[in-house]
């Protein structure tokens, strides 16, 4: 991590979901390289995973910040559930990462059609990537107006996967949660809490590849990109220095970090997905391309 980010987040109480690999263990990690006072992830199943990231996260801040919580983030009552044990352990939630998903894979173990794949699936991808977001936000969101400050941030996909064929219902799920970002935003403004998306840019070798896409990965020599691109946007969002930020898309991938971080977080901000408002909207910095 870069050195000027070493104590971005002193202070700072997080909640992760999905913290247990992947994408979600990159955050949190580098939440606690940041200087995170607490960081409690989350998981639905595979217990061990979130209590080895804990472990992980407490060898890095030399003490006991890291909290492993079983949740299902489908269930509103498990999500509260995760926010008290939060509130009861540290006094305030400061940041929420909405990273918990559930990937293509659900459908079927290769590439299908819509109508091909498993509707039980479809339904998990659903209630996982769409509602689960909104249970976590749902249970968080009045300590965070309560506080006056707050940041909520939803891990979502690179623009042109989010409509690939034989890619329903995973990559559509991603480009809801990136609408859902800009309404949240909208609702969110002037409370003190912000709501942007952050994606990293491109495949990553998370358990979300397909069987069949990563041996065909594996024939053809493509390369992944690693799970930490992600980091220096999501300890950036989730800081002080981001708090006039909201309704914005920041992507790993274009992140310099020989730029200053500023100027590093303008350059990997994208155009957000959808066309702009008809009219007036109050999200001016939405549809503004990023300054590379």
């Amino acid at each position: 991590m870069e050195q000027n980010m070493k104590k971005a987040l002193d202070g700072k109480i997080a909640i992760i979901t999905g913290g247990g690999r992947g994408l979600g263990r990159a955050i949190a990690l580098g939440y606690a390289e940041a200087g995170a006072s607490g960081i409690v992830i989350t998981a639905a199943r595979n217990p061990h995973q979130i209590e080895t990231v804990s472990e992980e996260i407490n060898s890095i801040a030399g003490r006991k910040i890291g909290i492993p919580v079983t949740a299902d983030v489908t269930n509103l009552d498990a999500c509260r559930d995760v926010a008290e044990t939060t509130l009861n352990s540290f006094g305030n939630i400061d940041v929420l990462v909405n990273n918990a998903g559930l990937g293509q894979g659900m459908m079927a173990d290769h590439r299908v059609k819509f109508y091909e794949g498993n509707p039980k699936g479809w339904k998990a991808i659903i209630d996982t990537n769409i509602n689960g977001p909104f249970f976590m936000a749902r249970a968080v969101i009045q300590q965070m107006l309560k506080q006056r400050s707050g940041r909520i941030l939803n891990v979502t996909k690179s623009r042109s996967s989010m409509y690939r064929p034989n890619e329903s219902p995973y990559g559509p799920s991603k480009a809801a949660l990136e609408a859902m970002t800009l309404c949240w935003g909208q609702d969110l403004l002037d409370s003190g809490v912000t709501v942007n998306s952050i994606a990293p840019g491109g495949a990553v070798e998370t358990e979300f590849v397909l069987p069949a896409v990563r041996a065909t990965a594996k024939q053809t020599g493509k390369s992944y990109l690693p799970a930490d691109v992600i980091v220096p946007p999501a300890v950036w969002l989730a800081s002080d220095k981001a708090g006039e930020i909201t309704g914005c898309r920041f992507i790993g991938s274009k992140w310099d970090c020989n730029l200053p971080t500023d100027e590093a977080a303008e350059a990997s901000r994208e155009q957000a997905i959808f066309l702009p408002p008809e009219r007036d909207g109050i999200l001016k910095k939405t549809w503004e391309p990023g300054k590379s």
